[in-house]
């Protein structure tokens, strides 16, 4: 039975943000532009934001300051949300009083932006907790549990001492050895090619694989894609997405971040799986930014059929974590369910179902 630890409050946390957001001769600092960044720059007074990667000089008319020119009595806000270990470890290493993100969104009581994916999680984790013990008591094995406590403890707290056993391997990431993968007959979907990446590591483990279908939206992403794949056989490329119906969607490019939305610059293909990919599958990873229960109801088909191994991100909406897999084991009970964690910070979350 999963069970909620007691919230610790955070007494250094709470008096940093203390002199943060009071009065204070200490001058504010932000690492990192982006709009996590720029939502504090619109509520507190921030002397300069720090940046050791960029040229320019001035990001939300604030000056840009590289880690070593920051007067080490500067207070340091890390607006890092995919490496925020990695950012405080630096910053300590400069000897700067810091704080991540998180827990500033937690104790400084300033209205700034909202942890993607996090929306209305405390709502739907309190308001559906026995789908939570469901998916906690389903999951096939001690790491996947602890994996799910501390994502939970971390979302619900913003306490980031519940990631500290994470780390960021992307690199390892939709590829376990519980998925049994053989290195020859395999037929990879990769929904969400992005830029080619994951079917690469693909072919590294399944050299003698049968075929891969890549599905990208993206027209520069697909082509960055079809050119690091150019030396691998029978890899069909799709200018398109997948949904559960024959459509066009608003979608707005965004590196690997691209995705279907209402105010989307572009116009994209979507169809179902099981309309076009004809062949036997053994393997499905998805990755489409909240799209993937679509997707998986246009794969039904596949699913009830062949069984394949299912790698499917569990982390863009906030009842994913027992919604996709309710939706799967409808359409099938004979799986295995594990759940990794990819990063130290609130993304690449992923969901594994491993034929019985």
């Amino acid at each position: 039975m999963f069970e909620l630890e007691p919230c610790k409050e955070n007494v250094a946390a709470q008096d940093f943000c203390r002199r943060f957001v009071g009065p204070s001769s200490q001058p504010r600092f932000v690492l990192g532009r982006n709009d996590y960044a720029r939502s504090i720059i619109s509520v507190a007074d921030i002397a300069g934001v720090i940046d050791d990667f960029t040229t320019e000089t001035e990001f939300c008319g604030r000056p840009v300051l590289k880690m070593h020119d920051v007067p080490r009595d500067g207070l340091v806000v890390s607006s890092m949300l995919g490496k925020p270990r990695l950012g405080a470890r630096v910053l300590s290493e400069h000897g700067l009083t810091h704080l991540d993100y998180f827990a500033f969104s937690k104790y400084s009581g300033l209205d700034i932006a909202p942890v993607t994916f996090w929306n209305e999680f405390h709502q739907d984790f309190y308001g559906n907790n026995q789908e939570y013990q469901w998916i906690h008591g389903l999951l096939r094995d001690e790491r996947s549990r602890e994996t799910l406590s501390r994502i939970i403890h971390f979302r619900l707290y913003r306490d980031l001492r519940y990631m500290s056993s994470f780390t960021n391997r992307q690199e390892l990431q939709y590829f376990e050895d519980f998925l049994g993968l053989s290195a020859a007959g395999e037929v990879f979907v990769d929904v969400g090619g992005y830029d080619g990446n994951t079917s690469l590591e693909f072919v590294k483990r399944c050299p003698h694989y049968r075929s891969i279908h890549l599905f990208e939206p993206d027209r520069v992403n697909l082509a960055v894609a079809k050119e690091r794949l150019a030396s691998c056989s029978s890899v069909y490329f799709y200018p398109s997405g997948l949904s559960d119906r024959r459509r066009q969607l608003s979608f707005e490019p965004d590196g690997s971040c691209g995705r279907i939305t209402e105010s989307g610059s572009i116009t994209i293909d979507v169809d179902r799986l099981d309309d076009v990919v004809h062949e036997e599958v053994s393997f499905i990873k998805m990755d489409i930014e909240g799209a993937e229960s679509a997707a998986l109801a246009g794969a039904r088909g596949h699913v009830a059929s062949s069984c394949p191994r299912l790698a499917i991100c569990v982390y863009h909406k906030c009842d994913d974590l027992w919604t996709i897999p309710q939706q799967v084991l409808a359409m099938r009970s004979d799986y295995d369910v594990y759940l990794r964690h990819y990063s130290e910070g609130v993304d690449e979350t992923v969901m594994f179902f491993v034929p019985s």
